[in-house]
């Protein structure tokens, strides 16, 4: 899966369940790559260990940061995509609203409750 995002350590700050997949939301993230994540959402099929989809509020480089101090990126195992900067992905809520929306899109769990968990 190309630009996986590498975890070295975070803190869940949310779980959800989507049907046949789990997602949960990380922060504080120490990432194990030259990328600075605020936030990470990651959904995982029941019964399997490692996630198939990502999305990623990454800070965005400071060159860059005119557009937005983060970015969204997509990632599976198809496509790494970054979907747009804007400061509002350093929002949990904001973040996790758009996170589950793309990856249920993805996944085709449109006629999934979204329950969270946690």
């Amino acid at each position: 899966m190309q630009d996986k995002p590498i975890i070295r350590t975070a803190i869940p700050k949310r779980r959800y369940q989507i049907g046949d997949h789990s997602a949960t939301l990380l922060g504080e993230i120490e990432s194990g790559d030259a990328r600075a994540f605020r936030y990470i959402l990651a959904f995982v099929p029941l019964g399997q260990r490692e996630p198939i989809l990502y999305v990623c509020a990454e800070v965005t480089p400071p060159r860059e940061q005119g557009q937005g101090r983060y970015r969204l990126r997509f990632v599976n195992a198809n496509l790494s995509e970054i979907m747009g900067s804007d400061d509002r992905w350093g929002d949990l809520d904001t973040f996790a609203e758009q996170g589950l929306k793309l990856g249920v899109q993805a996944l085709g769990l449109q006629r999934e409750a979204v329950v969270r968990l946690l």
